[in-house]
């Protein structure tokens, strides 16, 4: 009878536990066109932002949360203790996240103000202005989130995240105080956007990632 080694020992590879060591993510109003290729397929370097996107900056150190909600619906039957069949209802993925910089991405999605256009806050520097509506706005929005992780020597790994059509569904209150900095923590819900296909589409590669030995 083989060991447990030699069973379980082939597949626990330890370069395989990964961390997202640091994060970005930025933010587009939906006219900003989708994200289709966040790398460059001869090397998978990651490729160059699309101009639309804008950064939002320091988060806190939790990082972002993705969340799936999932609801099932189960047929019980007489004859079993368990379900005798269980469907999906509906699996809503949500990402939290706490931004810490007070710019126009994070200012603006708080707030429900365009990214761009008529609207949006001016650069950086200008006075800002802005009301808090009767009736509030609650534009969708595209959101690319990026994770960078490295290997043994050091070539980078990613996962990347896009939203193609997220919505503001939580935020949690901004306070001021002397002992931390200005957040505005926000939560946002991915939608299905028909043009993409999909309310949420990952791609994970890198040098570090295509420099894995795939050895057995």
């Amino acid at each position: 009878m083989p060991s447990y080694d030699a069973i379980a020992g082939p597949g626990l590879k330890t370069e395989l536990i990964r961390k997202q060591l640091s994060q970005a993510i930025f933010a587009a109003d939906t006219g900003v066109a989708a994200i289709t290729a966040p790398f460059t397929p001869a090397t998978g370097e990651l490729a160059a932002v699309p101009a639309g996107y804008v950064p939002v900056g320091y988060t806190t150190d939790d990082g972002i949360t993705f969340a799936s909600d999932l609801s099932m619906s189960d047929v019980t039957s007489s004859q079993s203790v368990e379900p005798t069949r269980s469907d999906v209802e509906s699996d809503v993925l949500t990402a939290e996240y706490t931004p810490q910089e007070t710019n126009a991405a994070t200012v603006s999605l708080y707030e429900g103000l365009p990214l761009s256009g008529a609207g949006a806050l001016p650069e950086l520097g200008a006075a800002w202005s802005w009301d808090r509506p009767v009736t509030p706005k609650n534009p969708y929005r595209r959101l690319l989130f990026i994770g960078v992780d490295f290997n043994d020597s050091g070539q980078e790994l990613y996962v990347v995240k896009f939203f193609p059509r997220a919505r503001l569904t939580g935020k949690d209150d901004e306070q001021w105080a002397r002992s931390e900095s200005t957040n505005r923590p926000v939560t946002f819900t991915a939608y299905r956007d028909t043009a993409v296909g999909t309310s949420c589409r990952t791609w994970v590669d890198g040098p570090g990632w295509r420099a894995f030995d795939t050895t057995p």
